[in-house]
């Protein structure tokens, strides 16, 4: 039996909730130390029941929890510290993007501590006046790293020779990257890559540039599961145009 046992006061953020019965929930948690998990809450739904003010996502929690196999018994949770400011509205869905990547991403009771340090970065930035994309991409890159998919971007893949700043690559998933012989719509250039790299991305089209490479080595990852987020934020982005 995973994690049998009762945690009490872990740290954790909330990444999606549901329905269960008629008056309870079935809870997706990210914690510090015992990685994403479900619990069922019995009662959350129910009038005048506290609990649910405090299952709010991007603010950090202290939950407690009884864990008995895959699933466990949600006790109880309180935030922790003071709470922090709610994400912008126009950024919201980035957070959403955040958690689905978490939920799709993650096994169950796998500890992650640098990713989670990274995701309250990541929450963190979404707060700041730094643009959302930046986020993004470094919450992206730093996602592949936790989950042992992270990119070689100093080297060449196959001869090694570090990467050129005025150089052009091809990226090839599970190898690297490999010199093109010119600039195309499919490949990336050096600059983004090395920026990507020390995590200065500031620049616009580099952003586009390394979302799309970003991008597709999630995709494979995701092993053709669909983003509902990322669905929702282009469908927005069409409308506001």
């Amino acid at each position: 039996m995973k994690g049998a046992g009762r945690i009490l006061l872990a740290p954790a953020y909330l990444l999606h909730q549901a329905p269960w019965r008629d008056s309870s929930r079935v809870l997706e948690f990210f914690t510090r130390d015992h990685g994403r998990l479900s619990v069922f809450a019995r009662g959350v739904r129910r009038p005048g029941s506290r609990v649910g003010s405090v299952l709010q996502p991007f603010q950090p929690l202290l939950v407690s929890f009884l864990l008995r196999g895959e699933a466990g018994s949600f006790i109880a949770a309180e935030p922790d510290g003071a709470p922090d400011a709610p994400l912008a509205a126009d950024r919201t869905m980035s957070g959403f993007y955040l958690n689905e990547l978490l939920l799709k991403l993650l096994g169950r009771h796998d500890s992650h501590l640098q990713l989670y340090a990274d995701y309250t970065r990541a929450l963190t930035d979404l707060r700041s006046a730094q643009p959302q994309a930046r986020a993004l991409r470094l919450f992206e890159k730093r996602l592949l790293e936790s989950l042992g998919y992270g990119l070689d971007l100093e080297r060449e893949a196959v001869t090694g020779a570090a990467l050129r700043l005025h150089a052009h690559y091809h990226y090839q998933p599970e190898r690297g990257m490999a010199p093109a012989a010119a600039p195309t719509a499919s490949t990336y250039s050096g600059a983004m890559l090395c920026a990507l790299a020390e995590e200065t991305l500031h620049d616009e089209a580099m952003l586009r540039e390394a979302r799309r490479l970003l991008q597709t080595a999630l995709a494979g990852c995701l092993e053709g599961r669909a983003l509902k987020s990322r669905d929702v934020m282009l469908a927005m982005k069409r409308m506001s145009s």
